[in-house]
């Protein structure tokens, strides 16, 4: 998947400047986008030593979507993210989860999803289902997205947001390390949660 050679046309601006852009929705966002990486966050949270979450996120990454809201069914989406790129906040804990007791970064540099279906629920609602790929085994998972709003930003570019979750077991995905606790129990849970805060563009 070459997701990763990012179109250099794609418009970068501050933060501040999408704070200050339009908030009324634009009705038909139909069209192709490009995942704006700068206002995204694909994150995850795992519960730790059974008494605390540990949160994460991956920062390089890079995705595609066509959206039809005619026909959901025409709707697709693509990403794909650096294995190596995870950030957890502590430099100890990110080597370890990319070494092979984990993901396995250096034979494994990408994870990628992979649309194979996308309906619509409600006016707001997208259900998205699609191979995630990790360490070369890919299993299918439905992602519930609430579409946040769509505007047009002081660029011209319009921009559509999207806020998604799902819960994953990793063992299903061969990431199967763990440590027991004396007081029972594990150190890493098996259920992880995936978080999508989304922001996209729609191509010229």
């Amino acid at each position: 998947m070459a997701l990763f050679s990012r179109s250099s046309s794609t418009t970068t601006i501050a933060p501040e400047a999408v704070f200050n852009a339009p908030t009324s929705a634009v009705d038909d966002v139909t069209g192709d986008y490009s995942i704006d990486a700068a206002h995204t966050r694909l994150g995850f949270s795992a519960r730790h030593a059974m008494v605390t979450t540990v949160r994460g996120a991956f920062k390089d990454f890079a995705g595609t979507a066509s959206l039809d809201t005619t026909d959901a069914s025409k709707s697709w989406v693509k990403i794909a993210i650096r294995t190596n790129s995870i950030d957890t906040g502590s430099a100890d804990r990110d080597a370890h989860l990319t070494s092979p007791d984990f993901f396995e970064a250096e034979a494994n540099p990408e994870i990628t999803f992979v649309s194979t279906g996308v309906e619509r629920a409600d006016d707001t609602t997208w259900l998205v289902t699609g191979d995630l790929t990790i360490k070369g085994t890919a299993k299918p998972v439905t992602i519930e997205f609430e579409q946040t709003g769509s505007a047009r930003d002081p660029f011209g570019n319009l921009r559509v947001g999207f806020e998604g979750a799902a819960t994953i077991n990793r063992k299903e995905w061969g990431l199967t390390w763990n440590a027991a606790l004396e007081t029972g129990g594990v150190l890493v849970s098996e259920r992880i949660k995936l978080e999508f805060d989304v922001s996209a563009i729609r191509s010229a």
